[in-house]
C-alpha cells in the first residue's frame, strides 16, 4: 500500500550513533577561542584540558574524589587502558549483550588471558543473568549497549561492600542515563557520543579504589606508554589535571568544551536525560502505531534511551531470510537518505537487520517525530519494490 510522501524534513536530519549529532545552536564560530597552535603543555593549552576536565565533573556530577582524565582513542582507548592496568589482580567477569562489550570480553579471555576470567554473553536485544556475577571478581560491562539499544536499568545489582573493581564502559549512556558512580570504579566514555563532540578523545574516571588497585599492583604483561597511569609506583596526577598523555586535538577540546558549555546553559544532567527520553518516547510511540517495526529491546525496562534499535515487526517481513531483511532495511534508509530526511540510522552490521535511531540529548524530538513519518514512506516503497521483483 503506497503511503504519500511526507511534506516535513527533520530540520536536522542527523541521526548517526556516532559521531552523533552537533547541538543545537553548534557553529564552528562557537570554536574561536580554540588555543590552536599552541602547545598543549602550555598555560593556554593546558587550561583548556583543565577546564574540560573540571566541567565535565560539574555536569557529570563526578564525585569529588574520582580522578578525571582526558585520554586517547576515543572510549576504545579509555576501555584499553583500563583493562591493561587494573585486571589480573583478581579473577574477573566480564558480560556482553553486543559488539563492543563483546570486544571486551575477546580481549580479555582471548588476548590478556587473566587467572579466573568467565564470560556472560547474552543475545543482540537481552541482558545476561547479572546475578551470576561474582562481585569478589573484578566485573567488566557497558552500561548501554550502543548497537543493541539494551542497557542495565540502575546499579542496584552491584553491591556496595564488592571485593573486586566495577569496570563500566558508559560511553552511549553518559549524560543521557544516570550513572551510579558509588557502585562504578572506572567510567569511560567519549565526547562523540551524547554531545555530539568531535571523535578521537575518550575519558577515564577512577574511583579511589580503582587509584589504589593502580598503586598496588603491577600487571603480569608490559604496558605500552600510551596506558601508563602511574609513575614510580603512584597515580601519575598530572595525567588528571590536563597533562594528557599524548598530544591532544585543541580544536576537539573546544568543540567538547562548547557542548559541556550547552549542555550547562539548557539545566544540565537532568535537562540532557529529559531531551534523550522525550526522543526514544518519540519512537516508542511511533512503534505502537506501526506493524512494521518492533523494539530489538522487548523489555521495556531494559531500552536503551539513545540508540534505540528496531527490527521487523510484520511475520512476513520477519520470516524472510536475513540477507533478505538487510537489503529491505538498506533501501529503506538510502530512500530517505536519498531525500535528505536522515542520515546514518541503519543498524550496525553485526545486529540484526532493522533500524538504529540515535535519541541522545543532541536531538530536537520533532526531528524523531518526523523521521518516524519517512520511515513509514519508505518502508511501503521498498516493500512496494520487493513485491514487484518477486
Amino acid at each position: 500500500m503506497a503511503i504519500e510522501k511526507p511534506g516535513v524534513k527533520p530540520a536536522n536530519p542527523r541521526f548517526s550513533s556516532g559521531p552523533c549529532s552537533k547541538h543545537p545552536g553548534w557553529r564552528l564560530e562557537n570554536l574561536a577561542g580554540a588555543a590552536l597552535g599552541r602547545s598543549h603543555r602550555a598555560p593556554a593549552g593546558k587550561g583548556k584540558l583543565k577546564e574540560a576536565i573540571d566541567l565535565t565533573r560539574e555536569v557529570l556530577r563526578v564525585p569529588a574524589d574520582h580522578r578525571i582524565a582526558i585520554v586517547p582513542a576515543s572510549d576504545t582507548g579509555a576501555v584499553e587502558m583500563a583493562l591493561w592496568s587494573l585486571i589480573g589482580a583478581r579473577g574477573v567477569d566480564v558480560a556482553a549483550w553486543e559488539s563492543f562489550s563483546g570486544d571486551w570480553v575477546t580481549d580479555i579471555i582471548e588476548q590478556l588471558k587473566p587467572g579466573g576470567a568467565r564470560s556472560f554473553v547474552a543475545p543482540f536485544g537481552e541482558l545476561p543473568d547479572m546475578s551470576r556475577i561474582d562481585f569478589d571478581n573484578d566485573f567488566v560491562f557497558a552500561w548501554n549497549g550502543t548497537t543493541a539499544g539494551v542497557r542495565v536499568p540502575n546499579a542496584d545489582f552491584i553491591p556496595a561492600d564488592r571485593k573486586g573493581l566495577t569496570i563500566c564502559d558508559a560511553t552511549s549512556a553518559a549524560f543521557a542515563q544516570p550513572l551510579d558512580f558509588a557502585k562504578l570504579d572506572v567510567v569511560t566514555y567519549s565526547w562523540q557520543k551524547v554531545l555530539g563532540g568531535e571523535a578521537a578523545h575518550g575519558m577515564l574516571i577512577l574511583s579511589p579504589r580503582a587509584v589504589e588497585r593502580l598503586e598496588s599492583y603491577t600487571p603480569a604483561w608490559p604496558l605500552p606508554k600510551i596506558f601508563r597511569l602511574t609513575k614510580n609506583g603512584k597515580l601519575n596526577e598530572s595525567i588528571f589535571e590536563g597533562e594528557t598523555i599524548n598530544t591532544p586535538s585543541l580544536l576537539c577540546v573546544e568543540d567538547y568544551l562548547d557542548a559541556l558549555k550547552w549542555a550547562k546553559s539548557i539545566g544540565g544532567l537532568d535537562a540532557l536525560f529529559a531531551r534523550a527520553n522525550a526522543n526514544a518516547a518519540a519512537v516508542s510511540a511511533w512503534v505502537e502505531t506501526t506493524p512494521a517495526f518492533t523494539h530489538l529491546a522487548q523489555d521495556a525496562a531494559t531500552r536503551s534511551n539513545t540508540g534505540v534499535c528496531l527490527v521487523f515487526g510484520e511475520p512476513a517481513v520477519a520470516a524472510l531470510s536475513r540477507d533478505a531483511q538487510w537489503a529491505l532495511a538498506k533501501e529503506i534508509v538510502a530512500l530517505i537518505e536519498k531525500e535528505g530526511a536522515g542520515f546514518d540510522f541503519g543498524a550496525y552490521r553485526d545486529a540484526p537487520p532493522g533500524l538504529r535511531i540515535w535519541c541522545g540529548a543532541t536531538v530536537e524530538t520533532s526531528d524523531v517525530t518526523a523521521l518516524t513519518r519517512w520511515i513509514d514512506w519508505a518502508y511501503a516503497e521498498a516493500r512496494s519494490q520487493m513485491a514487484k521483483a518477486a
